[in-house]
């Protein structure tokens, strides 16, 4: 659900729904794409999770506004290793596996560690979190997330003094991930939080959707989530984490460094230079929705950012 439509196809959409063309959801849509293309109804369905903590109404992980359907974040995805298709992303990852994953935790820390992915998930209590989504693309979605906060990890390795920032990487496996074989993206797939992005609660590892095991064309098994960020720095299916002293490279400021910034703020005065971002479109809703800066986490982040121009950081 993160990176970026190339503009034919972006334009093309855009067209394709101006013309009300589009069901009456976005799960309505998915659930004829699937059945179209001869895909099993119940062939994204994951294991449940043990243990997870419902989200508390009215608390910091809750987002007081209807779910977007488990059938359109499994079935809507951008996940660019497997194909720059939308609806094709389910399809396309459906026999990914990650038996035997392990996640390297490395670089300006006292404790470096490489995880498994048992031991990674016994990090912290795993517990639900109701956040908004928003892409660059201007369109949102309302996720219900399972997981934990990076800040419980990087309490685990403990940040030495000079670490600043945190540097993420996607599994490199063009046999796993075949569209990686292609020169779409430079791969793999990098992104990066300043330390102290990182460290606030908001921010978290998402191992889970509705209850259940993170499906691979959402970014299985480990998926970082940001809200109050466009989602293409939710890095997926992630395998090294580095603390490091400088501003890391990341894979869509590199590709086009005037449209993908670094910092990645929902900022409805920042237009996109192919687009407006002051309106969003919501799955399965009708009309446009006025974007939230933040994307509605202003209370809690905004003072993260005192002093900057988020037009120029952007």
């Amino acid at each position: 659900m993160d990176e970026i439509t190339p503009k034919d196809v972006y334009f093309n959409r855009r067209t394709f729904i101006r013309g009300g063309l589009v069901a009456a959801t976005a799960a309505t849509t998915a659930v004829l794409y699937r059945k179209l293309n001869g895909v099993d109804l119940d062939a994204s369905e994951q294991p449940p999770l043990d243990n997870v903590a419902p989200a508390q109404p009215g608390g910091p992980y809750w987002v007081d506004e209807d779910k977007t359907p488990r059938e359109s974040i499994v079935n809507y995805n951008n996940f660019y290793e497997f194909t720059t298709n939308k609806d094709g992303v389910a399809s396309a990852a459906s026999k990914f596996k990650t038996d035997g994953w392990t996640v390297e935790v490395s670089g300006l820390c006292r404790k470096p560690r490489t995880f498994d992915l048992d031991s990674f998930k016994k990090l912290a209590p795993i517990e639900e979190r109701v956040y908004r989504h928003r892409c660059v693309e201007a369109w949102s979605m309302v996720v219900p997330w399972n997981g934990f906060s990076v800040a419980k990890l990087l309490a685990a390795v403990e940040p030495t003094s000079d670490a600043k920032y945190v540097a993420f990487t996607t599994l490199y496996d063009p046999v796993r991930m075949p569209n990686q074989k292609t020169a779409v993206l430079k791969w793999p797939y990098v992104e990066g939080l300043r330390l102290d992005e990182a460290m606030h609660p908001l921010a978290m590892f998402a191992l889970g959707l509705y209850g259940e095991e993170l499906p691979p064309q959402d970014g299985a098994p480990i998926k970082l989530v940001v809200p109050w960020k466009y989602g293409f720095k939710g890095i997926k299916s992630i395998v090294k984490i580095e603390l490091v002293a400088t501003q890391p490279p990341t894979t869509w400021q590199q590709y086009a460094p005037s449209e993908y910034g670094f910092y990645a703020n929902v900022n409805p005065m920042h237009d996109h230079p192919r687009w407006s971002q002051a309106t969003e479109q919501r799955i399965g809703e009708d009309g446009r929705r006025k974007t939230l800066p933040f994307n509605g986490y202003a209370e809690q982040v905004a003072s993260l950012y005192r002093g900057m121009d988020l037009d120029v950081d952007f």
